[in-house]
């Protein structure tokens, strides 16, 4: 397999692929040394935006200026924007990058976040106002006006009043939450990536929770950061054996041969066009420890085509975990390059059989979400598909068993009918009914994002651009849009996501990665807190998690063992140079509630219990409720652990913990439950074995950061 991505790594510098950049400048170069003495302006212009893709600022604004000298050839809207954006750019890589804090562009931009080197903000700002002045209307150039402001503590005093977008930096209302604390690098999780996906999950059994990543591009190696039980981590990536695993622009945890340790699923090609991206995935075997070996062609897994999305469930409940994997296909000028998406199902001896066609679930289009559950509580798991072409698949399992797995596609008659391109998805219960529910967040646009931030902001009619779309279980195999009623028709343009209980009330509040590939797309994370199952409030700001560089791979996470759910992010675009540090938010905690963590063993379901749905029934000020959680990892783009973390709010007791087994149709109660504890449950064991876990206390003082320029290996 390394031999293969190697050799695919060369191929992918052809500069036909879209991210190649470095090839391309070296072939823009080329041309511009060839070129007659007079000055070839587009090839110039071509080489600047080269530069910013790259990471060479400087270069860029350079190349901007030299142009500059040609004022008769050019017009304004041919370079003034570009340049205003290479400006900002350079701003961040002084500022954000280079002397990087837990404060740098987080949104509202403030306090440590403010920028001591100003040219980059200050140059781009007097750009920005020459075009507003011939173009009052270009929402785009206004937004990152008023964002430019921010960087230099100017925001709002000091933006011109006509260009202005006000309460930018409001407190989020009756709903704020407490601010989160960016703590990554202080605790030792210094990474600097690419585009990427992230699991958090205990892959060595010690019951610490460890952090491992990847990056896109095939230059690109995953990392493992160990949990040392003290506050920190440590990069043991050289010696898992995961240096040498390059790309991935999305992981997954798995235990594909049902032995107790968590696996890794490593999706490539998502995105690239033109052939670049029939790439292999990789199925990585945990050792048990700390190595992790490639098996993915052993196990009948190896297959050439672009995807970033798999779901792992145990489809014909025989208590394996099986995986569909969405493919990418693309339809252009009439012709479909046909990446047909795969049904994998388990064998039981760590090989599995590809039956998508005969299972009527060979979806043929541009999936980039796929999630599974119960969603008609008929005891077998189903699957929801989200595409860039707009169709959304909810795939009826038809509950045949065995080898005869069978899908229908009830989308129609489900009422879900909406045409939008659309991005991250997962099935939750947000309200506690009993019956899960199915997210899905649009990406459709025509612009950079700016435009649609500062639109919502001036309170501008849109339509349903960026949503995060809300379905709700009619509990009849038919569910409702509830986007609006639930607060959720906001812009969001969600890349990665995916959902807790920051504050343990029982109810799963939300966190999204935005952005794309343009380095115009500065907008922030998203963070939405859930009110009573009702209704979600966007606590962004209050929550100080609002960072304005592109956010993908999410995962909630009890990562210092208080109860307490911290937030790790993967942060990063798909050029070298809009690589970026990631984040872990870590809680102050927002309340007194309580909870309780759960990790399920299967015996006749599969070992990790995948799919297994938890029910908490509790007593809370006088009233009784339920809280209902499936084992799973969480989001399409983003793995929580697969040890549950629910909150029971002011209960004081749990009464009932229900266990309903995936596959096996076990169904456990256990009574009178004390809360604020780890316990592990196995299936058919009426005995719960508490686990003690020693509480982590995280640094939060910044060690001394500086993010290195990018160059042609830097990812490397």
């Amino acid at each position: 397999m390394e031999a293969l991505l190697q050799d695919l790594d060369q191929r992918n510098t052809n500069p036909k692929n879209q991210f190649a950049s470095e090839s391309k400048l070296a072939s823009v170069d080329t041309a511009l040394h060839l070129d007659s003495p007079a000055v070839d302006l587009p090839m110039l212009s071509k080489k600047a935006a080269l530069e910013l893709q790259v990471g060479q600022e400087q270069q860029a604004v350079n190349i901007y200026s030299q142009m500059e000298k040609q004022r008769e050839y050019m017009t304004v809207d041919n370079y003034l924007s570009d340049k205003a954006i290479a400006y900002m750019r350079l701003g961040e890589r002084t500022n954000c990058m280079l002397n990087h804090n837990g404060s740098s562009c987080i949104f509202p931009i403030k306090d440590g976040g403010v920028h001591k080197i100003k040219t980059g903000s200050t140059k781009a700002i007097e750009i920005y106002e020459q075009i507003l002045k011939k173009d009052p209307n270009d929402l785009q150039s206004r937004w990152l006006l008023n964002v430019a402001f921010m960087t230099l503590g100017g925001y709002p005093q000091q933006v011109p009043p006509e260009y202005l977008i006000p309460n930018l930096n409001g407190d989020d209302g009756p709903h704020k939450v407490k601010p989160f604390t960016d703590v990554a690098a202080a605790v030792g999780i210094n990474l600097n990536s690419r585009a990427g996906g992230a699991i958090v999950d205990d892959f060595d059994g010690d019951g610490y929770l460890d952090v491992i990543t990847s990056g896109m591009d095939l230059k690109d190696h995953m990392h493992y950061y160990h949990n040392n039980g003290d506050g920190t981590f440590s990069d043991r990536t050289a010696h898992s054996g995961l240096e040498n695993m390059v790309g991935g622009l999305n992981i997954q945890q798995t235990d594909y041969n049902n032995d107790g340790k968590p696996d890794i699923f490593v999706l490539r090609g998502g995105w690239l066009r033109g052939g670049f991206g029939d790439e292999p995935s990789s199925l990585l075997k945990n050792n048990g420890n700390g190595t992790f070996t490639d098996v993915t062609i052993s196990a009948g897994l190896k297959f050439m085509h672009p995807t970033q999305t798999a779901v792992w469930a145990d489809f014909n409940n025989d208590g394996w975990l099986d995986v569909f994997v969405g493919m990418e296909s693309l339809t252009r000028t009439g012709k479909v390059n046909n990446h047909t998406s795969a049904l994998y199902i388990n064998n039981h001896d760590g090989t599995f059989t590809e039956m998508a066609a005969k299972a009527h679930c060979d979806i043929n289009d541009f999936v980039k979400g796929v999630t599974a559950a119960d969603y008609n509580n008929d005891g077998w798991p189903d699957i929801f598909v989200s595409t860039m072409s707009g169709h959304k698949y909810l795939l009826k399992n038809k509950c045949k068993g065995g080898k005869n797995v069978e899908f229908e596609n009830v989308t129609q008659r489900a009422g879900i009918t909406n045409p939008l391109a659309s991005f991250t998805t997962w099935f939750y219960d947000y309200n506690n009914d009993g019956w899960p529910d199915i997210l899905v967040s649009g990406y459709n646009f025509d612009r950079a994002l700016g435009y649609y931030a500062a639109a919502e902001a001036l309170g501008k009619p849109i339509y349903n651009a960026g949503y995060v779309f809300l379905y709700r279980n009619n509990h009849d195999g038919t569910f409702t849009d509830v986007t609006k009623e639930a607060g959720l028709d906001k812009v969001v343009y969600s890349m990665g996501g995916n959902f807790g209980d920051i504050d343990n009330d029982g109810y799963p509040d939300m966190y999204f990665g935005t952005g794309n590939p343009d380095f115009g797309s500065l907008v922030p994370n998203k963070m939405f807190r859930n009110i009573g199952g009702k209704t979600f409030a966007d606590v962004t700001t209050s929550s100080r998690t609002g960072n304005l560089q592109k956010g993908h791979g999410v995962a909630f996470a009890d990562l210092r063992n208080v109860g307490v759910q911290d937030i790790f992010e993967e942060i990063g675009g798909a050029y070298i140079g809009d690589a970026y540090t990631s984040a872990l938010y870590m809680n102050p905690g927002q309340s007194n509630n309580n909870w309780i963590s759960l990790k399920l063993v299967g015996v006749k379901a599969n070992k990790s219990a995948v799919g297994s749905r938890i029910k908490l029934t509790f007593t809370e000020n006088g009233l009784q409720r339920s809280v209902y959680k499936d084992v799973n990892s969480g989001g399409s783009f983003g793995s929580s652990p697969f040890r549950q973390e629910l909150g029971i709010g002011q209960a004081k007791m749990i009464d009932d913990i229900e266990i309903r087994w995936a596959g096996s149709g076990t169904v456990q109660h256990f009574h009178n439950v004390s809360p604020n504890q780890f316990l592990e449950l196995t299936e058919n064991n009426d005995k719960l074995m508490v686990m003690h876990l020693k509480a982590l206390k995280f640094k939060t003082d910044m060690p001394p950061m500086a993010m290195p320029m990018p160059t042609m290996t830097a990812m490397k």
